[in-house]
């Protein structure tokens, strides 16, 4: 059988993505990116979008689109998305949220401030994170497809959610381009 279980199950395809700020970083998201988000069934944006433009764009080029908004996101951005988004895949509770603070003490706050899901996806530091907490809260920060900053590749994660656990969790690089300014 192809694409799932013997069951009729099909698992759940994730993209993960947060600090896009197109566009101020970018003109616009790298095309291999694109090809990921239409083909997944979800998409999780972890804010700093910058424009609305990006957000229509995805909600139409995406099957479902989990998304909060960030700290550099104002006026329409602030009114449609949400500062925690909550979403579950197949089992898998997961939180949204753009800044969690410092990476010293990280996984015992977000533990102990969302006490009740399996993954926390988080964004701001344009960093790619995957730890996970004493109490077994996963957090992942995809880094930023657009931004890279110090790090030395722009990135995205892709995961599936498969029966109350995240599977297959993939950090992508993606081609190195100077910053727009």
């Amino acid at each position: 059988m192809v694409g799932g279980c013997d069951d009729g199950h099909v698992p759940v395809s994730v993209v993960f993505i947060a600090d896009t700020h197109v566009p101020k970083r970018a003109r616009d998201l790298p095309g291999p990116l694109w090809d990921r988000i239409e083909a997944a069934d979800v998409v999780v944006h972890a804010g700093d979008w910058v424009d609305v433009a990006l957000l229509d764009e995805l909600t139409q080029r995406s099957r479902q689109l989990v998304g909060v908004h960030g700290n550099n996101d104002h006026g329409v951005l602030r009114e449609r998305l949400p500062e925690v988004a909550r979403v579950e895949l197949d089992g898998v509770r997961i939180a949204v949220v753009h800044e969690t603070g410092d990476a010293a003490g990280r996984e015992q706050r977000c533990a102990a401030r969302f006490p009740d899901v399996d993954v926390l996806v988080f964004g701001h530091s344009h960093i790619p994170w995957d730890t996970t907490a004493s109490t077994g809260l996963r957090l992942l920060n995809p880094g930023s497809p657009t931004d890279r900053r110090r790090q030395p590749f722009a990135t995205y994660l892709t995961a599936t959610a498969e029966a109350g656990q995240l599977r297959d969790v993939a950090l992508h690089r993606l081609p190195v381009r100077p910053p727009r300014r």
